[in-house]
C-alpha cells in the first residue's frame, strides 16, 4: 500500500490524491483501497507517484549484464528500457533473452531487431554495397526469425555503415517482414541535417506502404542554417498523420548529440577538405565537437577538433580529417559529442504531441543523458521553460513512450497493470549529471518499483533484480 500519494497516472490527466496497492507484482486498486492483513505500508508524504519511466531509445544494456542494478537507470525513475537501438541489437536475440531471463536485472528489457546487425549477418565484411537479392531474402528470414523470438519491430541506423550502403528497396523489404508480423519500425534516419526532409519522407513511405507504426530516433534538427525550423519540420509530421501514418518521435533534451566522428563526412572520405570545412561550417563548429572516445590517442578524449588543430598547428578541417583517419585504421571506430542543435528547436520537438521522451544513453557515458534524461525533463521543460505541465512531462515518460512501443500493460497507474513506480518530488527533481560530472545522480526520485518490487530507495539501489524481458505480442498481420 502507497498511501498519501499525488497520483499522477501517465495518461495526462490531473494529479489526484490517493493510494495504490500492488498484489504479486500488479496495480490492484488505485484511490481509495482498503489494506489487506500482511499488506506493507509506504507513506508518499504527499510526493508524486507516477508510473515509472520507459526509455524508448537506450543502450543501456551495453554493461548491463556486469551491472544488472542498473544504477543509473533506477536512479532516474527508469524501469523499462528499449534497446536494439540504431540499427544494432543482439543477436540471436533469444540468447540475450535467455540470459536475461535466467538472471534478471533491476529494469525490464525489450528490444527491436537491428538492420545493420541483420546486414552483417548475411553480408559480412562484404558490406559496403547494396545487397543482392538472394542476399535480402536471408536477410528477411533473419528479421522473421527474430520477430518471432519477440522483437518489438525493425531498427534502422541508416547514418551508420553497413546500413548507409543500403538501399530504400531493401529497407522497405525488411520492414515489410517486421509489419506482418504486427512490428514497428525506429529508425536512426538517413539524415539529420543537409538530408533531414529526404530522411523522413523515406521513413514516412515506410509507414505509408506498411501500415506499420514508424518513429523517428532522436527528432533533431542537427544542422546550423535550419535552426528555428521545427514547427515547419512538426507540421510535415502532422500533415502525415492526419494522412493515416502512424508516425511519432522520441528526443533528449539536450543540445549536444554523441556518435561516431565520420557521421559528419557522409561520403566517409577522409581526404576532402572541401566536405570537411562545410560539416565544420554547417553541422558542427569545431569547437563543438568534443571527443568522447578515441582509441588511437586516449589522452585526446574530453578535447575538442578546435583543440586538436591548436595542438597540431593545423587547420580544424586538416584535423577533423587526421582524427578520422587515425580512428578509421585502428578500426575501433571514435565517439564525439557535438553541438548542433539549438535549445529552442530541441523543446519544440519534445512538446510535439506524439514525442516521448528518451535518453539514447550508456550506463557508462560521457554525455550527462546517459544518467539525467528524464529528470532534466522535469528541471528545464516543466519547472523552468513551463514548456509542459508535471502531468504533461509523465506522459511522455511513460503513457505515450508505452503506446509508441506497444506495451499494452504498462506506463499507466490503473488496476491490472504492471507495478512499475516512481515516486519523486516535483519542486526538486532534477539531473545531476553535466559534461563535466556525466556520471552524477540526479536528486529528487526517491523510490522506484520494478514488478511491484523495490530497486531504488533514497537514491541507493537495493539489490533486487526484478526486471522481465518485454516481447511483442502476435496480433493479427498487417497490410
Amino acid at each position: 500500500m502507497i498511501a498519501n500519494a499525488s497520483i499522477v497516472d501517465g495518461t495526462g490527466a490531473a494529479a489526484r490524491r490517493g493510494t495504490v496497492r500492488i498484489v504479486d507484482g500488479r496495480i490492484r486498486c488505485v484511490g481509495k483501497c482498503r489494506a489487506a492483513r500482511g499488506d506493507r505500508k509506504v507513506d508518499a508524504g504527499g510526493l508524486t507517484l507516477a508510473p515509472g519511466f520507459i526509455d524508448t531509445h537506450s543502450h543501456h544494456d551495453e554493461g548491463l549484464a556486469a551491472q544488472r542494478d542498473a544504477a543509473p537507470l533506477t536512479a532516474q525513475g527508469v524501469t523499462t528500457i528499449v534497446v536494439g537501438q540504431d540499427g544494432f541489437s543482439a543477436m540471436p536475440l533469444a540468447d540475450q533473452f535467455a540470459a536475461f531471463t535466467a538472471e534478471p536485472a533491476a529494469v525490464n528489457i525489450a528490444s527491436y531487431v537491428g538492420h545493420g546487425s541483420v546486414r552483417e549477418a548475411v553480408m559480412g565484411k562484404d558490406a559496403k554495397r547494396p545487397a543482392r537479392p538472394d542476399e535480402i531474402e536471408r536477410m528477411k528470414q533473419l528479421v522473421a526469425k527474430e520477430m518471432d523470438a519477440g522483437a518489438i519491430g525493425l531498427s534502422t541506423g541508416l547514418e551508420y555503415e553497413p546500413a548507409i550502403y543500403s538501399t530504400r528497396e531493401e529497407v522497405m523489404e525488411l520492414a515489410r517482414v517486421a509489419a506482418a508480423h504486427n512490428g514497428r519500425y525506429i529508425s536512426h534516419m538517413r539524415s539529420e541535417d543537409i538530408g533531414l526532409d529526404d530522411a523522413i519522407g523515406e521513413l514516412l513511405a515506410i509507414g505509408r506502404a506498411t501500415g506499420m507504426p514508424v518513429q523517428i530516433s532522436h527528432l533533431k534538427i542537427a544542422l546550423v542554417d535550419r535552426w528555428g525550423d521545427a514547427a515547419a519540420v512538426l507540421r510535415r509530421l502532422d500533415a502525415a498523420r492526419a494522412e493515416g501514418i502512424d508516425v511519432t518521435a522520441d528526443a533528449y533534451p539536450y543540445a549536444w548529440w554523441q556518435s561516431g566522428l565520420d557521421v559528419l563526412l557522409a561520403a566517409r572520405d577522409f581526404s576532402d577538405l572541401k566536405a570537411a570545412q562545410f560539416a565544420l561550417d554547417h553541422l558542427a563548429r569545431p569547437e563543438g565537437l568534443v571527443l568522447s572516445d578515441f582509441p588511437p590517442d586516449p589522452s585526446l578524449v574530453g578535447k575538442s577538433v578546435a583543440d586538436v588543430a591548436k595542438l597540431r598547428g593545423i587547420s580544424p578541417a586538416e584535423a577533423f580529417l587526421a582524427l578520422n583517419r587515425e580512428a578509421a585504421a585502428k578500426g575501433e571506430g571514435s565517439g564525439v559529442m557535438g553541438h548542433s542543435m539549438s535549445e529552442d528547436d530541441v523543446a519544440a520537438l519534445i512538446g510535439w504531441a506524439n514525442t516521448n521522451i528518451c535518453s539514447d544513453g550508456q550506463l557508462d557515458d560521457h554525455h550527462p543523458r546517459g544518467a539525467g534524461s528524464f529528470p532534466r525533463i522535469f528541471a528545464w521543460l516543466v519547472r523552468d521553460k513551463k514548456l509542459l505541465t508535471l502531468e504533461q512531462a509523465v506522459h511522455k515518460m511513460t503513457g505515450l513512450a508505452a503506446s509508441h512501443m506497444g506495451f499494452t500493460d504498462r506506463g499507466q497507474i490503473a488496476p491490472g497493470m504492471a507495478a512499475d513506480l516512481v515516486l519523486f518530488d516535483p519542486a526538486t527533481i532534477a539531473d545531476g549529471s553535466s559534461f563535466e560530472h556525466p556520471a552524477a545522480r540526479p536528486r529528487g526520485i526517491r523510490s522506484v518499483w520494478v514488478n511491484g518490487v523495490l530497486v531504488m530507495n533514497d537514491g541507493a539501489p537495493t539489490g533486487a533484480r526484478p526486471g522481465q524481458i518485454l516481447r511483442r505480442q502476435p496480433e493479427p498481420m498487417r497490410k
